[in-house]
């Protein structure tokens, strides 16, 4: 049985895929070695997590001559963010609500 390729929820749920995706979202194009200098893991683990990245279709990559690069298409996280994600915030803003009410008291 062929396995699927991961959604934008698997691509967000390791925290070193969330890493890679905020690098990727503040510097437009990044080499696989670039990304791997910021993560206290090998490359070929990095190389992993783009793979996922790559198949859930959240980073592309481009050869250029013996480099990869990879960019951000974010595109698919809006599934992340505007379909279950967003069911979250009235209980996420009424956390926000008591918070403030609770410094404004104190």
């Amino acid at each position: 049985m062929k396995s699927r390729a991961p959604d934008a929820f698997a691509a967000v749920a390791d925290p070193t895929r969330r890493g890679i995706l905020e690098l990727l979202r503040d510097r437009d194009v990044l080499t696989a070695g670039e990304i791997a200098a910021h993560f206290p893991v090998s490359r070929a683990a990095v190389s992993k997590h783009l793979g996922i990245l790559r198949r859930a279709r959240v980073v592309r990559s481009r050869a250029s001559g013996r480099e990869v690069k990879y960019r951000l298409t974010p595109a698919p996280l809006a599934e992340v963010y505007g379909g279950w994600l967003v069911t979250f915030m009235p209980v996420m803003e009424e956390s926000l609500r008591e918070l403030k009410r609770r410094a404004e008291t104190e």
